[in-house]
């Protein structure tokens, strides 16, 4: 998914040390013009932007798509990262310049790899009827963040622990495992609670993690935990008590993953290192460089996203704070 705010500023991905659960809470970002589908992001923020490698949040949905705009996003370009790709509902046509025509669908894993630099498109289907998912960015480091454009799909069985249900589609949690390679140690997972339960998850305590809550009343770890927010805790735990407080199930998405000490500089669809990276890409991406290729079969009114303005400032990463366990 593209990064669409007219007006992206840079991120610094940079996250300052924690002893507690750290509620973020999301922002409304249109995914297009003034009539399309939003998106709640609760990463990256000025006070939290990366939990491990994962430096990008953004939860939609439900959204009934039969009768208004659904998910369209023309080609576009990324460089320095892998979008990981997860839906609730609906069905997402992903089409990219490595080649590959793939569709999303619930509880199946899509993830892209950037390298050096790809585009794609993303389409809901006319098979869809609500669009419920969400998409996430992971950081490569130095040595794969100018490989080759790669893509992985995976579908995960649902491992029961206690009352909760399971789907691990990157990293190991609680005897399951995911077989698709990450460039850094990480997890993603989706935990499923009936209400009125509670589930006790073995986690790394040399990982960072959060939780995504899509639906339900959660409590974590004694902390209150709303939709839409995500709750963080630095390294340090060996556990994690998850407990679905309300009458409704619960549905959440839990990330993780070893700090990420190297500096990057995040600005709309690229990661890279420093100004003149960015600008670069920018500028290639405009030129219509081999870098990014060209998306084949994609039909819609746009041909292709045009990058915004470069700030009139100069992009600046900043130190990664030490993180500090509990």
């Amino acid at each position: 998914m593209s990064n669409l705010e007219v007006d992206p500023v840079e991120v610094d991905c940079a996250a300052g040390p924690t002893e507690r659960i750290e509620i973020l809470a999301p922002r409304d970002v249109p995914l297009g013009g003034p009539r399309a589908m939003r998106v709640k992001r609760t990463l990256p923020q000025r006070q939290r932007s990366m939990v491990g490698a994962w430096c990008f949040v953004d939860h939609y949905g439900p959204e009934d798509v039969r009768t208004r705009p659904g998910m369209d996003v023309a080609p576009h370009p990324h460089t320095g990262l892998s979008t990981v790709s997860w839906l609730f509902s609906g069905e997402v046509e992903h089409r990219d310049s490595a080649g590959v025509h793939a569709m999303v669908r619930p509880g199946e894993l899509n993830l892209m790899t950037a390298g050096a630099g790809i585009c794609h498109s993303e389409v809901s289907t006319s098979a869809t009827s609500v669009l419920h998912g969400v998409q996430l960015w992971l950081a490569l480091p130095a040595a794969t963040r100018n490989g080759d454009r790669g893509f992985d799909h995976f579908a995960p069985e649902p491992t029961v622990v206690g009352a909760a249900t399971l789907r691990v589609f990157l990293g190991s949690l609680a005897g399951a495992s995911s077989p698709v390679p990450t460039a850094t140690p990480l997890l993603g997972a989706q935990i499923e609670l009936p209400p009125d339960t509670s589930v006790q998850l073995p986690i790394d305590p040399a990982f960072e993690h959060a939780v995504l809550l899509d639906r339900g009343a959660l409590r974590l770890a004694e902390t209150p935990v709303q939709p839409h927010e995500l709750a963080y805790q630095g390294p340090g735990r060996s556990t994690w008590e998850l407990t679905n407080t309300g009458t409704d199930p619960l549905r959440a998405i839990l990330l993780g993953g070893e700090p990420f000490t190297e500096e990057l500089l995040m600005w709309w669809n690229f990661v890279g290192r420093t100004h003149e990276e960015i600008a670069q890409y920018r500028e290639q991406w405009e030129a219509g460089s081999d870098r990014f290729g060209a998306v084949l079969g994609y039909q819609g009114a746009l041909e292709r996203i045009p990058a915004p303005a470069l700030p009139t400032t100069r992009l600046k990463p900043r130190q990664q704070p030490q993180r500090k366990g509990i």
